[in-house]
């Protein structure tokens, strides 16, 4: 036997456990034996444009309504208002594409083993679409107020605080999704309350610091728009190295991702929704199924 060749004991186990996974992810998620169809891609990118065309607009758009109407809209309801539009975005367009919404949480499922490689530049692009959309709306609708919800430090804050405070928010963001979003939790819908009351709970005790943004493409609209980076770097160090720092805890509280739960979450279930719309006519007597 070559030095480097795998002894075959150790091949035979190695492939028996990729089986089983498999025919555990078929039996709970069918799709995700079918996510390499790329005639649905368009779908998941349109989910996240738009998903993420939806947050910005709530987030950015609190400062702008503020701004507008002379302050009625609070410091508690500007950041509450986001964390309930990503939990309605979970419940209702989760299953299309994941409902990433954030660059760091592309790269953290990524990294996690949730999520293809191959995937990742066509959600960064289409997040960051997203986010610049909606801060055009705002500017068409409304007019250059409010910074136009720019993610800037507090008075008297050093960028290097508002990084390191992001880094640790974007630290309980990340493991909260990767944590219900692992079979072991086994918490179904309920996921989407605990990643919208994390975010809301992260902006009502920190936001005066740097804004609990914890998402690089809700930094980006209004830099963009407004042809302003000075502090751009604070909302992408922080959260992708907190998101990084995520996936390390996972592994070490629960082991290898992959498991159905998070690939599921992290990839959506969109083809399976086809599938079972499919099943009833090829049991009729319809054309068949993909079965």
């Amino acid at each position: 036997m070559a030095e480097h060749e795998t002894p075959e004991p150790q091949r035979s186990a190695k492939a028996g456990a990729i089986s089983h996974s498999r025919a555990a992810i078929a039996i709970e998620f069918p799709s995700m034996l079918d996510f390499a169809n790329t005639s649905l891609e368009w779908r998941r990118l349109f989910s996240e444009l738009f998903g993420t065309f939806l947050l910005v607009t709530v987030g950015a758009g609190a400062a702008v309504v503020d701004a507008t109407s002379h302050g009625e809209i609070g410091r508690a309801a500007a950041v509450v208002s986001p964390g309930l539009m990503v939990l309605a975005i979970i419940l209702f367009m989760g299953a299309v594409s994941g409902a990433h919404l954030n660059p760091a949480v592309t790269i953290s499922f990524t990294l996690r083993g949730d999520f293809p490689w191959a995937r990742v530049p066509g959600y960064l692009i289409v997040q960051l679409a997203g986010a610049a959309l909606a801060v055009l709306f705002l500017k068409a609708v409304f007019g250059s107020v409010g910074a136009l919800g720019a993610t800037v430090p507090g008075a008297h804050v050093h960028d290097w605080q508002a990084m390191a405070l992001e880094l640790l928010l974007t630290l309980g963001l990340v493991s909260t999704i990767l944590g219900t979003a692992s079979r072991a939790q086994n918490v179904g819908a309920l996921s989407a309350v605990a990643v919208g009351g994390y975010i809301a709970l992260a902006g009502l005790w920190s936001s005066p610091i740097s804004g609990a943004v914890m998402n690089p493409a809700r930094a980006f609209g209004p830099d963009l728009v407004r042809g302003d980076f000075a502090h751009f770097w604070v909302y992408v160090v922080g959260p992708f190295a907190g998101g990084l720092i995520a996936v390390l805890f996972a592994r070490i509280l629960r082991g290898p991702g992959g498991d159905a739960g998070g690939l599921a979450a992290a990839r959506g279930m969109l083809d399976a929704r086809a599938r079972e719309a499919q099943r009833p006519a090829a049991r009729e007597g319809g054309p068949p199924g993909d079965h």
